[in-house]
């Protein structure tokens, strides 16, 4: 059976609630942190295999939280 770390790509560097999909879907996009999120817009991200509504949800979210947002949409 595979190990944790190569079903979940990067979970630490993502909120508790994302998805094994998800994260292989942002590993394979080579995006491996919150910060590289915001180089990101909503519209190319939910393009990705595996970035439905609930994680898109709980991305923005998180960044909201660090008063950030993906590419083209202002924080406020």
């Amino acid at each position: 059976m595979p190990s944790r770390a190569a079903t979940h790509p990067n979970a630490a560097a993502f909120p508790r609630g994302v998805s094994g999909p998800a994260l292989r879907a942002l590993h394979n996009a080579e995006i491996a942190s919150m910060a590289q999120l915001t180089q990101w817009r909503e519209a190319d991200l939910t393009r990705l295999h595996g970035m439905g509504p609930k994680v898109m949800g709980i991305l923005k979210a998180a960044l909201a939280e660090q008063g950030k947002s993906l590419k083209g949409v202002s924080s406020l």
